[in-house]
């Protein structure tokens, strides 16, 4: 049974000191500084009180070591993404941790594109993929790195290396990020998002490459969505420099044609 470690772990991930939380629950504090040094247990009523006000099931509650899991785990159960009281609905995530039980970053070459399609939600399958650590990401999100092709995301490179947020609920997708999604027949893309979920249960997904026509892709189509953090390429972007150069190129050829066009006029 891990009640009193999980309450006090609770507790202090929210910020309240014991007095709060008793308070709270309407409860006396010393009675709440017993549970959490196992000198009484509560009554059903109280475990009840206790588990709606974090959002879980009691069973998670009492027989869980939240202790044992990641930031990133212990976030989704804060925000009500517990399996026990969702049931169906939790999007389960395959995952891998290092020895320190932190998130690893897994990294999805382009060699191994193909493999992640059938494979992302096979423990086995990830837990082959290589891995990395970034340390000024947050260590209670989760995040996966996916190398890109073809060029339809200019001047982001191909063959950059581009890291996502784990995003499970897709609604909280704003209109304008950029997002890696992984679909069922299209693979892995990387794309501006236009959330259209909640009018006609699409997204659109648009290129910065304007030669790529957008297109709406169904939501019963996508497996996962990583919200765009930040991208890593030995190339330096071409598209500011390609500007830079056609601007002087026009600024050349006016120059050349106000000398040929005093040349004549002296002439004549």
């Amino acid at each position: 049974m891990y009640f009193a470690s999980n309450l006090r772990l609770l507790r202090k991930r929210r910020g309240l000191t014991q007095g709060d939380l008793a308070q709270a629950l309407g409860i006396k504090r010393p009675t709440l500084n017993n549970y959490e040094n196992k000198i009484s247990g509560p009554p059903l009523d109280v475990l009840v009180s206790i588990a709606d006000y974090f959002g879980l099931s009691m069973d998670t509650l009492v027989r869980v070591d939240l202790t044992k899991l990641t930031g990133f785990q212990l976030k989704e159960l804060e925000q009500g993404n517990d399996v026990y009281v969702r049931g169906s609905r939790l999007r389960v995530l395959t995952s891998t941790v290092g020895p320190d039980n932190e998130e690893n970053i897994e990294l999805v070459p382009e060699k191994a594109k193909a493999g992640y399609l059938t494979g992302f939600a096979d423990p086995e399958y990830i837990s082959s993929l290589p891995v990395f650590r970034l340390p000024f990401l947050d260590r209670e999100k989760k995040y996966r790195t996916f190398q890109i092709s073809g060029d339809s995301m200019l001047p982001v490179p191909e063959g950059a290396w581009v890291t996502g947020e784990f995003v499970l609920d897709w609604h909280t997708i704003k209109s304008g990020e950029a997002c890696i999604i992984l679909t069922r027949d299209e693979g892995i893309s990387f794309k501006i998002i236009q959330n259209n979920i909640s009018e006609n249960g699409t997204l659109k997904c648009i290129s910065l490459n304007p030669l790529y026509e957008p297109y709406d892709l169904p939501v019963d189509e996508i497996r996962e969505i990583w919200r765009f953090v930040h991208y890593i390429s030995p190339e330096l972007p071409q598209g500011k420099i390609e500007i830079e150069h056609l601007l002087r190129s026009i600024n050349n050829i006016q120059n050349d044609v106000g000398e040929l066009k005093a040349h004549l006029l002296k002439k004549a």
